[in-house]
């Protein structure tokens, strides 16, 4: 029987996640200001099948607070995704630090615990966030810009 490793944490893959995200986030938020709130409807050949909501929570000179959300047609079965990515300017990088309410994940988590993260939880969210904001450019139209009150 082989003895199996401890999971070492991708510190480049996840360096490299969180900068891509940081443009994509970018080239989405480029015409917003603190307080406002980015409406992106999701269409297809088939239709209108969503909104991406990106929320600028707190803006400073090196940080921004973001919450990203999407509304959609499956609303009244299942919880929309829902997360708070912090932008950090002067290393270009954006990280989620919040998923779904859970907050401040480990870099890796040893396998099985408490809570069933996956040892590489903070990289799979980091990812998750890119899928969606590559979805998000690839269907989104007629961004809105709204100040929320």
């Amino acid at each position: 029987m082989s003895k199996r490793s401890a999971y070492v944490t991708d510190l480049r893959t996840l360096q490299a996640e969180c900068t891509a995200n940081f443009v994509r986030l970018e080239r989405l938020l480029s015409s917003a200001r603190g307080g406002d709130c980015l409406e992106i409807p999701l269409a297809g050949r088939a239709g209108r099948f969503g909104t991406l909501h990106l929320e600028v929570l707190e803006r400073a000179p090196y940080t921004t607070l973001l919450r990203v959300s999407q509304s959609g047609v499956l609303d009244d079965m299942i919880d929309s995704p829902r997360m708070q990515v912090h932008l950090y300017h002067d290393v270009q990088m954006a990280e989620v630090t919040d998923f779904q309410r859970r907050r401040h994940f480990q870099g890796r988590y040893r396998y099985p615990n408490a809570q069933m993260h996956q040892p590489d939880e903070k990289l799979q969210l980091n990812r998750f966030l890119g899928e969606w904001l590559d979805h998000g450019l690839a269907h989104g139209h007629d961004v809105r810009v709204t100040e929320t009150p």
